[in-house]
């Protein structure tokens, strides 16, 4: 194995986001790797024609898109000043599915991100995008615990 020379950084660009910092930063540094942050926004398209208009729908999750990528630039800035290269990256879909497609289409070579503490219902209704992606992942997953 030669290192990591690319690490994938999925972040929900909520309070817990910032904890899994010090551990991409110090495996890039140590690695020299790349790092890319991701941030995958929910798909609103089942709740047209039930709710609202496609028209509605559209214009929001343009909204959203946009939202997300200036609050990642934010979080980029804020948390990664040492590494100015770090890559964005904003999409729509379902979280675990889009990980795990960027993990192909860019090469990544270990995914780092943070555990959230759903339990019983919740996690069952909603699923655990953590647990998808160590399941599923083709390259090693990193997990930091962001609840006590």
């Amino acid at each position: 194995m030669e290192g990591f020379k690319k690490i994938l950084s999925p972040v929900q660009l909520s309070e817990i986001s910032p904890k899994s910092v010090p551990y991409v930063t110090l495996l890039a540094k140590q690695f020299q790797a790349e790092i890319h942050l991701m941030y995958v926004a929910r798909m609103f398209d089942p709740y047209i024609k039930v709710y609202v208009s496609k028209d509605s729908v559209s214009k929001f999750q343009s909204e959203l898109t946009e939202g997300a990528n200036k609050r990642l630039l934010e979080f980029k800035e804020k948390h990664y000043t040492d590494f100015p290269e770090t890559q964005m990256t904003v999409v729509t879909g379902d979280t675990s599915e889009e990980i795990l497609k960027y993990i192909e289409s860019s090469g990544i070579d270990l995914v780092v991100m943070g555990t959230t503490a759903r339990t019983g219902v919740d996690k069952v209704i909603f699923g655990s995008v953590a647990e998808k992606i160590v399941r599923l992942s083709p390259v090693p997953v990193f997990l930091v615990k962001t609840y006590k």
